[in-house]
């Protein structure tokens, strides 16, 4: 059985949900998985006066206290990893990066060679650096010779208004927490099972060869 992680930082709900969704996906393919949240960074909000932005962080992380958060061991046991991450100026939020950071014992033992990763991500706007989170997370798995697979255009559902970007699904919460759209939510559900897809065939190949 292919082993997925689901690895994901969320403010509002907005990547909780898409990370949801795909690890309910991956576990219809036929994968294990894993579905961890990264540690928040602060016990108080990073947008002072803004009272709905604060109530609504507030409220999404006292829903996810439950779920276990991201360790080295879970990307180590890990097939294929997916990454959520909502965009903070076109790059990925702290929380996430900095687990990405603690990955040198692992990286350094060539733990994460030939993994499969696949990220997704929400903005607040339409051009709200979607592409370019993805990208810059992207540059963590060319240094850990991991095999990234994006949804590509490669299924109708990213043709959907909503959807569209080849390198991840990608949602636009308009700063309205759990704003998921029902097409994005489809498209995730596709990245995810294309990802166990790969990931099992690669693993399968690498066992053989």
């Amino acid at each position: 059985m292919t082993n997925v992680a689901v690895i994901y930082y969320s403010s509002q709900g907005n990547v909780h949900k898409l990370a949801v969704a795909a690890a309910a996906a991956a576990e219809k393919a036929g994968a294990e998985v894993r579905l961890r949240r990264t540690a928040e960074l602060t016990s108080e909000s990073v947008v002072p006066g803004n009272d709905r932005w604060n109530k609504a962080w507030a409220e999404h992380l006292e829903s996810v206290k439950d779920i276990p958060e991201a360790t080295l061991e879970d990307l180590e046991w890990a097939d294929a990893v997916l990454w959520g991450t909502p965009g903070r100026y076109g790059l990925p939020a702290a929380s996430l990066k900095q687990f990405i950071d603690l990955t040198l014992p692992l990286h350094s033992r060539r733990g994460l060679v030939n993994k499969v990763m696949s990220s997704f991500t929400s903005t607040a706007t339409l051009h709200g650096g979607q592409e370019s989170t993805i990208l810059a997370l992207n540059n963590a798995f060319y240094h850990w010779g991991a095999i990234i697979v994006p949804p590509g255009v490669a299924d109708p559902v990213q043709l959907a208004p909503t959807n569209g970007n080849p390198y991840g699904v990608s949602s636009v919460s308009r700063n309205e927490a759990g704003n998921v759209d029902e097409d994005n939510l489809a498209a995730i559900e596709y990245q995810a099972r294309r990802t166990v897809e790969i990931a099992t065939a690669l693993r399968r190949g690498l066992q053989s060869a």
